[in-house]
């Protein structure tokens, strides 16, 4: 069981990275907001979990053990996978999952991409009871303010200079309107990228 991962980030991309240890390039999964925070060039550290199929090893990545923790307790539900519980955790986050679970707050939880209604009541039903159980993460929860700042980062980590990064920020806050700073930064960032015509 590979437990967490440490060295210096080689490439980023909306839900992956490459992070090279001992010259080894080593590819992660992780959620979009994980993504955000990485960096080319500098040191990063991941609690891990990985998936073992017959055809496939696949690594996936968090920045904290909480949030690894809650990607394994989803997978626990009948019909949830780790594609799903890494769009999951892209979309709203462990602290707001948790608290959508705990309040059995399904309409919030079927914002996930492939959970879909059923989905989400299964969620409620099977995890309100366990979520209690996990431990809180000790770092500070991600600043939903300075979304035009998380944004131009991504996108200039994506190979966009900050020019072209700040206009599609701009043409997002035109498109979504007062309410972007309640948007997930995954769903602000697709928007970006779709008026810069570049699809995901």
């Amino acid at each position: 069981m590979i437990a967490s991962l440490s060295g210096v980030v080689s490439a980023l991309g909306l839900t992956s990275a490459v992070i090279e240890v001992g010259g080894v390039g080593i590819q992660v999964q992780v959620p979009t907001r994980t993504a955000l925070e990485l960096r080319v060039g500098t040191p990063a550290h991941l609690h891990t979990s990985l998936i073992v199929r017959e055809d496939s090893l696949t690594l996936f990545g968090f920045e904290s053990a909480a949030a690894r923790d809650f990607f394994e307790l989803l997978q626990t539900v009948s019909g949830i996978g780790p594609k799903v519980a890494q769009s999951a955790l892209s979309v709203l986050g462990e602290r707001e999952l948790v608290s959508a679970i705990a309040s059995g707050n399904s309409a919030v939880l079927e914002k996930i991409p492939g959970l879909g209604k059923k989905g989400s009541a299964r969620v409620v039903l099977e995890l309100k009871e366990k979520v209690g159980a996990l431990p809180h993460s000790s770092g500070a929860a991600p600043s939903t303010g300075s979304w035009r700042e998380s944004l131009t980062s991504a996108l200039m980590n994506l190979g966009y200079t900050a020019r072209d990064a700040e206009s599609a920020a701009t043409s997002a806050a035109e498109e979504i309107g007062s309410e972007i700073s309640d948007r997930p930064i995954a769903e602000i960032l697709k928007i970006a990228l779709q008026n810069r015509g570049r699809s995901l």
